[in-house]
């Protein structure tokens, strides 16, 4: 273990003296040579450090909660044959491995093309143009090693009593600016919940966020509604967010929370898996039904009176 945590230190040491070096560098370049020679320099060689980043910093820890994962999956599993469980896992992590990849080696080939193109012509009047862009694209590479490290990282949760009307319209404001021409019914009846209420008003705001997402097929009037209540036993308070979109088809539906899986032209396909994650994370589900015309999320999550 001591071992492991100096091999972890180490990488993070490396990150930082690599990440000290081409800050200097970047300003040496920039009174020598002027602002354009050390914006090319900057753009590959910040190519380099996002990926120095991702295997000091996302790797271990990543790799640390998937053997975790899978040692669980594999006791409660014992029954199950070993090759079989063998096998599913490295597919899964080839999948996951393979996402991961063309997440960041996509706006990375961008980003270098337009580097290179730069190179080849310093004066040409469309490389303002070339860094904008391939900023861009680097900005896509640090958003998703940013999400992917959250979704790696266990969050701390800190559970007590909530109020669910008071989190859903908490979330709801935060997203108040996307709301025109969009009608939203609300259903909500004033139910109390055992949890953290940040982490829920985070996954009620993604889940809405992506009813509006889903909008843009929608017939008549988009309308997304936004509902609580608990089951007869007042074990658990539910949540439900459904809008009148085309709805989602059967081989996406089963992938929805998949890391990395999207349907979406911008956005890392992270949100739905962090929402689940939060979600457990507190005791609840998170589940999903669909059919053309409607989608809905349906969250639970324990009551005071489940936890006594």
């Amino acid at each position: 273990m001591e071992d492991e945590a100096r091999r972890r230190v180490g990488l993070r040491i490396g990150f930082i003296a690599h990440a000290i070096v081409f800050g200097s560098t970047l300003l040496l370049l920039l009174v020598v040579a002027g602002f354009l020679p050390a914006l090319i320099v900057g753009l590959a060689w910040a190519i380099g450090l996002s990926i120095h980043a991702f295997f000091a910093v996302a790797a271990p820890v990543l790799r640390e909660q998937w053997v975790d994962e899978e040692v669980l999956r594999l006791r409660a599993e014992a029954h199950v044959d070993r090759t079989a469980v063998t096998h599913r896992h490295t597919r899964s992590l080839e999948q996951l491995s393979a996402s991961i990849a063309h997440e960041i080696r996509n706006p990375i080939t961008a980003a270098k093309s337009l580097v290179q193109q730069m190179g080849e012509d310093p004066h040409n009047e469309a490389n303002l143009e070339y860094a904008k862009v391939a900023l861009e694209e680097l900005d896509r590479v640090e958003a998703s090693i940013s999400h992917l490290l959250r979704y790696a990282r266990e969050e701390p949760v800190e559970r007590g009593s909530m109020q669910v009307d008071a989190v859903i319209d908490s979330a709801l404001g935060a997203l108040a600016p996307r709301l025109d021409g969009v009608q939203i019914q609300r259903e909500v009846e004033a139910v109390e919940a055992s949890g953290d209420a940040e982490k829920t008003r985070q996954v009620i705001v993604n889940l809405v966020s992506n009813a509006l997402d889903a909008l843009d097929g929608a017939p008549g009037q988009p309308t997304v509604t936004i509902a609580s209540g608990h089951n007869l036993a007042g074990s658990a308070a539910w949540v439900r967010v459904s809008d009148n979109g085309p709805g989602i088809p059967k081989e996406r539906l089963e992938r929805i929370f998949d890391p990395f899986y999207t349907s979406k032209s911008t956005g890392t396909g992270l949100g739905l898996a962090i929402s689940k994650k939060l979600v457990e994370a507190q005791g609840g589900t998170l589940e999903v039904q669909s059919e053309p015309g409607r989608t809905e999320f349906v969250m639970e999550l324990p009551t005071p009176r489940a936890r006594a």
